[in-house]
Parts: structure tokens; C-alpha cells; sequence
């Protein structure tokens, strides 16, 4: 039985990925239509160019429905670039009811006067994320509707991102026909795709790394309480390895894929590799040792970035260590030089939870968009199920399974 149609779609610095998914009474999503193609227009997760922007999405649009027999009229959208920042804010007020039992009201009340702390002008507040509540003292409340109280406090996770980048973003989804039901962190929708609420629960943090950003979110207690952007990828890694071996960004990033890994214990001195080169027709042998140590150089800077900012945050409250997703978290060795810098649990993970046309999207680089339809999921079972609503269908699948569902509802 299908209680919605939503969609998911991340505008990413390497691709765009729009997917379609239907959710059954028991919450689970099932994938009818995904379209992928290669980004342009973006740099570091924020758009520059905003005709080629929208190219990307209408295309990326067009293939999902397509495949999918929808039309997608509107979708849950992921947020990046390098400036999204979060910080914790607390509100406390007096439960007003003359039996002084906690109502939602007074939760609201306490959310608002948590919300109203000094944000800049220029910033957009994406998400106002319950960390927990106080009840005159006892903390630990995850829910204190229904509670006897006299004083209410909640802690909340607030995310902002740069209100000019978001516009940007916006503008760009609209002039591509879609509306949006929500712009989600692309941190928080990624770890809604690959963390487990037991690891929320303990303290982990998930990592999207990505070809322009790493979208980092770190959870305890089953909630977020650091969200942040740091401005670096894969695309850096292929740079380096343009630059030492002077090549071109494709062979280099061929070379990245095939040939590179972060972990030199397995990398032998006598190991060549051809290559073509800049200026040389013929082309030449390269050490592939070579090759490696400029990538685990790369590498293991972007890691010590992440310990920074990890530490800076509070790392030691996350016992389940750090997932990594996202793309460029399928190099070779990845996870071995994570546990080396870092010093913590590391592992690569591909995101699940969803069935349907899975073949080629449930790998690490899709986390993200897997994740908007996760957090579409539980929207929808959340409330307000109409709001989630796909538009009509259309072509003769469209207009099949419109009157399949009119007879057997």
C-alpha cells in the first residue's frame, strides 16, 4: 500500500542526482526512478553558474521521470557549500496549562525562544533539530508531551547556510520546474542514509565526502550537535595528481581511480603504469608508487582538517568513531589512513534502507540523495501526509497505475 510519492534530489559539485521514491504505510521507501548526469555550474557544493545549474537539474529531472512514469512537481532538496555552520541554543519557559501538564504549545514556545538567538542577516536558518528536553531539572527527556512540569527547557541543533547561496540554489531548482517541500543539510540527510540510530545513540560522526566538500555531522545521545562544510574533496586529490605527473584532470582522475590508493603497504617500487602527458604524444611509464604517495599526501591532510574540526567540536564523545560516504570515500585505503590520522574507528558506508531500482545507486556517492528521501519518509509519517503528494502521473505507465490505484486503493 502507498501512502506517497516523494523526491529526493542533491545538486552536487560532480552530479546531479534526482531520485523518485513511493512510501509504503510501513515507511519504507521503495526507488521507481533515478537520473543522474554530470554537474555543471557548481564549485565547492555552491552555484556559479546559474544556467548551467539548471541544465543539470532539468536533466537529471527529466531521466528520473522518465524512468519512473511520474511527474516530479516537487522534492526535497539538498543544501551544501562550504559555509553551512550549526551551533547549539537552549530556550526554557513556564508551562502555562492549569494542570500543568507539557502541551505542544509549550514544546513550540520553547523551540521559538531557543530559535530567537542572534543569527546574522545574511544567513538562513535550514533546520531547528530537538537535541532534548529539561523538565524542571531531570534532564535526558526525549518527549515531554503529557508531562507535570513547572519549567520547560529544550536544547536544539541550528544549522544555517548563506542566505544568498540557498536563494541561489532555490532559483535554480525553480527555473528547473520543481518546487521545494524542504532544503535539507546535505550532512544530516547523508547520515539519515548511512548511520544506524544506535550509532546516533553512542556518538558518531558521518563524513560525505564529495568531489568540491566534505559534509561533516556528528550525533550523541541520538541527535546532531556539530554540523559543518569543509571546503575540500576528491577533485583536490585529482588536481595534485594532474599536477605531479602532468596530466590532464580525466587521466588523472582515471588514474586516481584505478591504479591510486591511500594505503602505501601494498604499493611495490617496481609497479609502472603508462600514461599519457601534457605535451607527449607517445606518453610515458610512471612509478605507481609515485602516484600513491601523492594521493595519501592529499589524503591524509584532508584527514587531519577533519581531526581539527572534529576535535574542535567535541570528538570524544563519539565512541562509534566516524562513517565515511560520499563518493570520493571509495579510494582505495581510505578507511586504513582514516584509522592511522585519526586515531578512531573509521569505515567506509554505502547507504541503505530503500529497495527498488537499487542496482547502481546504492553505493557511497548516491548517501546524500538516498538520505532526502529518508528524511522525506519520515516527514511524511510525521504529518501533513498531503503536502508530500506527488503530482499526476502521465504517459500510459503514469495513467495505469492511476487506475490500478483507483480500483484496489
Amino acid at each position: 500500500m502507498v501512502e506517497g510519492v516523494l523526491v529526493g534530489i542533491d545538486v552536487g559539485t560532480s552530479k546531479v542526482c534526482a531520485l523518485i521514491g513511493e512510501v509504503g504505510r510501513d515507511g519504507r521507501v521503495t526507488v521507481i526512478g533515478h537520473g543522474t548526469v554530470p554537474s555543471s555550474g557548481l564549485k565547492k557544493g555552491a552555484v556559479v553558474n546559474i544556467d548551467l545549474t539548471v541544465r543539470s537539474i532539468a536533466d537529471a529531472v527529466e531521466r528520473a521521470e522518465r524512468l519512473s512514469g511520474w511527474k516530479i512537481d516537487k522534492a526535497f532538496v539538498g543544501v551544501g557549500g562550504a559555509q553551512v555552520e550549526s551551533l547549539n541554543s537552549t530556550g526554557q519557559v513556564a508551562v502555562t496549562a492549569h494542570d500543568r501538564e507539557v502541551s505542544r504549545e509549550d514544546i513550540l514556545r520553547a523551540i521559538e525562544v531557543a530559535r530567537a538567538v542572534a543569527i546574522p542577516s545574511n544567513r538562513e536558518v535550514l533546520h531547528v533539530e530537538r537535541r532534548g528536553f529539561i523538565v524542571d531539572g531531570q534532564e535526558g527527556v526525549k518527549d515531554p508531551l503529557g508531562m507535570s512540569a513547572l519549567r520547560l527547557e529544550v536544547e536544539t541543533h541550528i544549522v544555517t547556510a548563506p542566505a544568498t547561496a540557498v536563494q541561489n540554489l532555490t532559483k535554480c531548482v525553480a527555473a528547473a520546474g520543481v518546487k521545494i517541500d524542504e532544503r535539507v543539510a546535505n550532512a544530516l540527510a547523508a547520515a539519515d542514509a548511512v548511520a544506524t540510530d544506535t550509532e546516533k545513540e553512542l556518538g558518531v560522526a558521518v563524513a560525505d565526502i564529495g568531489a568540491g566538500t566534505i559534509d561533516l555531522a556528528m550525533f550523541n545521545e541520538g541527535s546532531p550537535f556539530h554540523t559543518s562544510v569543509l571546503p575540500v574533496g576528491g577533485n583536490f586529490v585529482t588536481n595534485d595528481v594532474a599536477i605531479g605527473i602532468k596530466t590532464s584532470l580525466p587521466v588523472a582522475e582515471e588514474l586516481k581511480l584505478h591504479h591510486g590508493t591511500c594505503d602505501l603497504r601494498g604499493v611495490t617500487e617496481d609497479e609502472e603504469i603508462s600514461v599519457s602527458v601534457l605535451g607527449e604524444e607517445a606518453g610515458r611509464m610512471i612509478s605507481r608508487l609515485e602516484l600513491c604517495q601523492v594521493i595519501e599526501a592529499r589524503m591524509r591532510e584532508t584527514f587531519e582538517l577533519l581531526g581539527a574540526e572534529m576535535r574542535a567540536a567535541g570528538a570524544g564523545m563519539l565512541p562509534a568513531g566516524i562513517i565515511l560516504t560520499g563518493g570520493a570515500s571509495q579510494l582505495s585505503g581510505i578507511a586504513e589512513l582514516g584509522r592511522e590520522v585519526l586515531q578512531m574507528p573509521v569505515r567506509v558506508v554505502a547507504p541503505t534502507g530503500v529497495g527498488g531500482l537499487t542496482d547502481t545507486i546504492l553505493t557511497p556517492a548516491y548517501a546524500t540523495a538516498i538520505g532526502l528521501l529518508h528524511w522525506g519518509a519520515r516527514s511524511l509519517a510525521e504529518g501533513e501526509p498531503a503536502r508530500y503528494e506527488s503530482a499526476p502521473a502521465f504517459g500510459i505507465l503514469g495513467r495505469l497505475r492511476d487506475a490500478l490505484r483507483s480500483i484496489f486503493p
